[in-house]
């Protein structure tokens, strides 16, 4: 049980990371934006630091992406659907 809390946990901050470099902020941005150290929110990443459901979003909506996405999706799925959520509304604009 532990072990797949943990694997979860780790999928949720690769989520976090890869939405961050794929919009190209860097983390002492998303930091300063939680009023959080670098060094604390790199630890949200690395998934050292337990997330809770506030932080989590807060981040979504730095992010621009629904919770649920970062919760349940793999990392490279999650782009994909950005992308293609991007391009959608680029079309419609």
């Amino acid at each position: 049980m532990e072990d797949v809390l943990a694997l979860k946990t780790k999928n949720v901050a690769g989520n976090i990371r890869k939405i961050r470099e794929y919009r190209d902020y860097t983390q002492d941005y998303l930091a300063a934006k939680l009023k959080i150290s670098q060094n604390a929110y790199s630890k949200i990443e690395l998934g050292y630091s337990k997330l809770t459901i506030d932080r989590l979003f807060q981040v979504s909506e730095i992010l621009e992406v629904e919770v649920t996405h970062l919760l349940t999706l793999n990392p490279n799925d999650l782009i994909k659907i950005i992308a293609d959520d991007e391009h959608r509304a680029a079309t419609v604009s």
